[in-house]
């Protein structure tokens, strides 16, 4: 069945399984997110049996399904609830990222209401401008946090790189460190964790010589794809084929390389810059497959050697074969990046399949 979505689910367990051992041995933990493909259960199996000491998500849907399959690691919410959704974050998860006191104090009224002690983890805010408290706000929110009902402030945490690209230095994570050890004086406890972040991080914690009081990552990209996201680039050791996205041809046609007509926009807006040059009057061999924008992002696909992505509306997948002879029922297949991968995986169109070497 195409489309579909080919997991190699060696490769996974091979980079889950290398990360847990390799950052086991500087004192961190692995938290291993599901998101990308949907707390997908053979995903999470494979995370579990490789080591993580929990499983991450930043979906409530995603967390119940992994609560209805009877995991039994602890489940971490790794984006905040929504206030609407804070009862239901307490019965899915175990723990929370939070910055905001509202949400807090609703999912304090939670879990007194369900009897259900909740672990939350403040994020603090280090530069990369996306979630996180101020840092001279963080000591009055912890305190906030332990005279709340039914909550256990288990750390501090933070997030960089993702909306910013602030690199996870060693500034930044000595920052965090004191910053725990200031929360712990203030409050009078020992914090269960200090998160330092997502497969950016790794960077940092792989080669420095003084990890601090960071005993926790939040790893998707880097067990998946095997790839830095700072970079892009490969991580020593990791594997990169874990993902292969298979479409099928439904035309396949000899067709003039440019377009005739007045032109206006697209469907997605200007029309995309050809990027290499071609002849007016010129033909070439093109291929349209089922596969599109609501499916993937184009942009992120890795194409077969000969082949070039023209481009993407939302059903259809337009292509130049070069010398591949293809027929109308024939497969290819594209490599992914993760944004491409995220959005594969989480189209109800795009069929996973579970395959290994």
């Amino acid at each position: 069945m195409a489309p579909r979505l080919e997991i190699n689910l060696d490769a996974i367990r091979h980079n889950a399984t290398g990360l847990v051992a390799r950052l086991g041995k500087r004192g961190i933990r692995v938290i291993g997110v599901t998101k990308a493909l949907m707390a997908w259960p053979q995903l999470a199996r494979v995370l579990i049996e490789s080591g993580v000491s929990g499983l991450g998500d930043s979906r409530v849907e995603n967390l119940e399904r992994l609560r209805r399959n009877r995991f039994t690691v602890p489940l971490m919410m790794i984006r905040s609830p929504m206030l609407s959704q804070a009862n239901a974050a307490v019965n899915a998860c175990d723990v929370t990222l939070n910055t905001e006191l509202s949400v807090l104090s609703a999912l304090s009224a939670a879990a007194t209401r369900n009897e259900r002690p909740h672990a939350v983890v403040l994020m603090v805010e280090l530069g990369d401008l996306r979630e996180g408290i101020a840092i001279d706000e963080v000591v009055d929110a912890a305190r906030c946090v332990t005279r709340m009902p039914g909550l256990v402030l288990a750390g501090i945490g933070t997030n960089l790189g993702c909306q910013s690209g602030v690199v996870p230095d060693q500034h930044k994570m000595d920052e965090l460190s004191g910053l725990a050890d200031d929360v712990e004086s203030a409050c009078g406890l020992r914090l269960e964790s200090v998160s330092g972040g997502n497969s950016g991080s790794l960077g940092w914690a792989l080669s420095t010589t003084d990890v601090g009081r960071v005993d926790e990552l939040r790893l998707g990209e880097a067990i998946l794809l095997g790839l830095d996201p700072l970079t892009r680039l490969p991580i020593n050791g990791l594997r990169q084929d874990g993902f292969q996205l298979i479409a099928e041809v439904i035309e396949m046609k000899t067709k003039p390389t440019r377009p005739w007509g007045a032109i206006a926009q697209t469907a997605f807006g200007p029309v995309a810059t050809v990027k290499d040059e071609v002849e007016a009057g010129e033909t070439r061999r093109r291929a349209i497959l089922a596969l599109g924008r609501q499916d993937i992002d184009p942009d992120g696909l890795t194409a077969p050697a000969g082949v070039i992505i023209r481009g993407a509306s939302s059903d259809h997948l337009v292509i130049e074969v070069g010398d591949h002879e293809l027929i109308v029922g024939d497969e290819l297949s594209f490599g992914l990046n993760y944004g491409a991968l995220l959005r594969a995986a989480t189209s109800p169109f795009v069929t996973k399949v579970a395959t290994s070497a």
